[in-house]
């Protein structure tokens, strides 16, 4: 390891030189307050900054050693303390030179509390990884720019945000109380029967389309749970919440348009994940096998055995091991559900706002017009009940324009102007007045899940380039991929991370007799237990990752195009 006036006169030396040259600092040097390691150094102010790890001793910030052999509560350090990285660099960004020069970037968490590589605590060290963008005039080097952000900058970022005497212990305590509260809620589901749970008080509605910050509390309409279906839980923070709990099953969520029913369905999908203080959705929690599936025109689908919902194609194909380049909306609906249920779900999420609608019901009217023998689909009404008493699969539908599905819910929720109505016992005497004209299409059972096995690269090919672009898309060779429709995935870290694991899985773990489930689920707990850099292609380790969840993995596998499955 160099010493400060070593990176010093280097850093001075490279005054008004080719950019380029700043690769001549790489390596590792001790500045006094911290420790600096330059992993990989870009050759181009206008490229994706240099990666840059920065090492303080653990005395910094002085945490309880009890805190630091928890490993749920090392969860909640790290995104606590990204989060006061993540401001405090804001104040410092893109002062320094054209291009990117300046620029100092921290991993942004959002709403959710994830695993992170942002921030790696040890028994002596904590380490920050960031990007840097190394100052520049055009393509030449601004050294007294770099040594201002190295020797100035950087330090006031690290002492605004780890510094203890700047610290808000109090903060961090209740964000890993809050942590630990919602980890033993959704671990407490299952003992009650409970599939989610979404308590009083709670604001579900967020400020806009596009983003999940909570709508203000002066517009909210506050969650209240009917009586029915109330139950309350006592957490170890001692806090008590009640609220309503959504029973295994099949659950409708029904109501006019525009009064929550797909808000309920998103916040539902979303309590897979716990939440920071102040999300209005802290207390709303899913078991973490929730998956929301929905159709996609067009997408790639890889021999996927449909033949349960879709039993042919035009000609005779047959759908026992589906594939398409561009799958149509009840095909890629179909596909999306047996992913699902092949990497582990056990409670489907679907919205008939993005549902295939000749999936998901054929009425008794167009059963008298077109005749079973000439329709291919076994909708979904006709297996929904199938899927949860011979497979243990749950399902939580929102249903605004069909009937007949209250002839399959065990109970049905109705949303009247936001708030949560138990209709079941109505629901139930309008089918007792109002018998079903609909005859089932399910002329024979599910048959079991079919296994599928990625197959290796083949010999004397490499691997084709693949990066997450966006939170919504990913490269491919030449090819994007647009994973928007993966709802659950709520970060461009976690994608950033899927990309990791996929390529090391590829280079590594992919034999061709080792199953998509079994993969997703070994990459899954080989990162939990030996941390991100394990995966990371690069020296050092990037802070740009953050946890997925294991179908997430597969879910995006699946997507791929050019990734062979057998």
């Amino acid at each position: 390891m160099e010493s400060k006036a070593h990176f010093e006169r280097l850093l001075r030396g490279l005054d008004g030189k080719s950019y380029q040259q700043y690769k001549s600092l790489a390596g590792a040097f001790d500045l006094g307050v911290y420790t600096l390691h330059l992993d990989h150094i870009q050759a181009d102010p206008f490229a994706f900054p240099t990666t840059a790890r920065l090492v303080v001793p653990a005395d910094f910030l002085r945490l309880p050693s009890s805190w630091l052999s928890d490993q749920e509560c090392m969860v909640a350090i790290v995104d606590f303390l990204t989060r006061r990285l993540f401001e405090a660099a804001k104040t410092f960004r893109n002062r320094r030179g054209s291009g990117r020069s300046g620029a100092l970037l921290i991993d942004q968490p959002l709403q959710t509390v994830l695993a992170r590589s942002s921030v790696l605590i040890e028994n002596e060290t904590i380490e920050v990884r960031l990007s840097l963008g190394l100052p520049a005039d055009g393509r030449k080097i601004r050294a007294k720019e770099a040594e201002a952000m190295f020797l100035e900058d950087i330090p006031m970022i690290l002492d605004m945000s780890l510094s203890r005497r700047h610290f808000p212990f109090a903060e961090l305590e209740d964000h890993i109380a809050l942590h630990r509260d919602q980890n033993y809620l959704r671990n407490s589901l299952s003992k009650k029967g409970l599939l989610a749970f979404i308590a009083d008080g709670s604001i579900l509605a967020r400020k806009s389309g596009i983003s999940d910050l909570p709508l203000d509390e002066d517009s909210a309409v506050k969650f209240v749970a009917p009586d029915t279906l109330r139950v309350t839980f006592t957490l170890p923070s001692g806090k008590i919440v009640s609220g309503m709990g959504i029973r295994e099953g099949i659950t409708l969520i029904v109501g006019g348009g525009f009064h929550g029913k797909s808000t309920l369905l998103q916040a539902i999908a979303s309590g897979v994940y716990n939440h920071i203080s102040g999300d209005g959705r802290e207390y709303c929690i899913a078991v973490d096998t929730c998956v929301k599936v929905r159709a996609q025109d067009g997408r790639r689908v890889s021999r996927v055995d449909i033949s349960g919902f879709i039993a042919h194609l035009p000609k005779g194909r047959s759908t026992q091991s589906f594939s398409t380049s561009d799958a149509s909306g009840s095909t890629s609906q179909a596909a999306a559900i047996v992913e699902a249920m092949e990497l582990g779900a056990q409670v489907l999420l679907i919205d008939e706002d993005t549902s295939a609608t000749n999936f998901m019901i054929r009425d008794a009217r167009m059963q008298k017009l077109v005749d079973t023998s000439k329709e291919p689909i076994t909708p979904f009404i006709d297996r929904v009940k199938e899927l949860y008493r011979g497979f243990g699969i749950s399902s939580i539908l929102v249903i605004g324009g069909s009937g007949d599905y209250l002839d399959v819910a065990t109970t049905v929720i109705m949303l009247d102007e936001y708030q949560p109505l138990d209709v079941t016992k109505e629901a139930r005497a309008i089918m007792e007045s109002m018998p079903l004209l609909r005859k089932s299409e399910a002329n024979a059972p599910l048959a079991p899940l079919r296994t599928r096995f990625p197959q290796p690269i083949p010999e004397g090919k490499s691997l084709e380039r693949m990066e997450a672009k966006s939170r919504f898309s990913l490269v491919y060779g030449e090819e994007f991929i647009d994973v928007s429709v993966l709802e659950q995935l709520i970060e461009e870290s976690q994608l950033r991370t899927i990309v990791a694991m996929l390529r090391y899985a590829m280079q590594n773990y992919v034999d061709g007799r080792r199953s998509m489930a079994d993969i997703v689920q070994y990459l899954t707990k080989i990162v939990r237990e030996e941390g991100f850099a394990f995966i990371n292609p690069y020296e050092g380790c990037s802070g740009f990752y953050s946890m997925p969840r294991s179908i997430e993995i597969g879910l995006v596998w699946n997507r791929i195009r050019g990734l062979k499955i057998r």
